[in-house]
């Protein structure tokens, strides 16, 4: 996929009609992922774009702290300079402002789209805890399946807390360790004695099947709202 640049709005010539088409031509193709189900990074890209539109539309930071990794400095400088001339051309500030008005606009319907999929598939997502849950959740195991197959995806996960506005936040990072498939014989608690058995730093870990009867894309759409949900589970059941 061919992103947008960071700074698309402000890059170049400021030409109404340029950025229209630059704009329709990225939310055609993120409209053809979301047809197909496919949510990421496709959405987190498109909030990124919008959430920039905004905070250059109030004058703010840009996000700065928001987003610390996609602005860099010199496009930070390079947004507040044409700020402070923008201001003083009356005629420039009024096309930008059509061109952020209208792609704002035009965003947040796509935001909608996508958010209105995400929402759907976190309804059809449960969460089921396997055998004895140890105290300590931050680590531990996921398996992520699709009730209509076999097939038994499994994951170690691990969780950690950041802070960002003086507001913690737990963030997850997952390892795909292998495929089971799954059967009378190999339960859950099967798989997960195999787990235990195979990875010894593990002694006790808390371990989650995910499940959901949906066929949709496991990279783009089910592994990261699954890791979302069971994020959420857990810090719920540790409150």
């Amino acid at each position: 996929m061919k992103s947008l640049s960071d700074t698309w709005f402000a890059d170049g010539y400021i030409d109404f009609e340029l950025k229209k088409y630059i704009l329709l031509a990225y939310l055609k193709e993120i409209d053809s992922y979301f047809n197909a189900n496919k949510l990421y990074p496709h959405l987190g890209d498109l909030i990124f774009h919008y959430n920039n539109l905004v905070a250059f539309r109030e004058n703010k930071k840009f996000l700065q702290e928001q987003f610390p990794k996609r602005l860099t400095g010199i496009q930070m400088e390079k947004l507040q300079l044409l700020y402070e001339q923008i201001v003083e051309d009356d005629e420039l500030m009024q096309e930008l402002e059509a061109i952020i008005h209208y792609a704002a606009g035009k965003m947040k319907n796509t935001i909608t789209s996508g958010t209105e999929i995400y929402e759907f598939v976190e309804n059809q997502i449960n969460i089921i805890p396997i055998g004895l849950i140890p105290l300590d959740l931050n680590e531990g195991y996921f398996f992520l399946t699709k009730t209509a197959t076999r097939d038994t995806l499994v994951y170690h996960y691990r969780l950690s807390i950041f802070e960002k506005h003086d507001e913690k936040f737990r963030s997850i990072r997952t390892e795909y360790i292998d495929s089971w498939q799954r059967s009378i014989a190999n339960s859950y608690s099967c798989i997960k004695r195999e787990l235990i058995k195979k990875r010894k730093e593990l002694p006790n870990p808390a371990v989650y099947a995910v499940e959901t009867e949906l066929t949709y894309p496991i990279e783009e759409t089910l592994l990261p709202i699954a890791k979302r949900s069971l994020v959420r589970y857990i810090t719920t059941n540790a409150a």
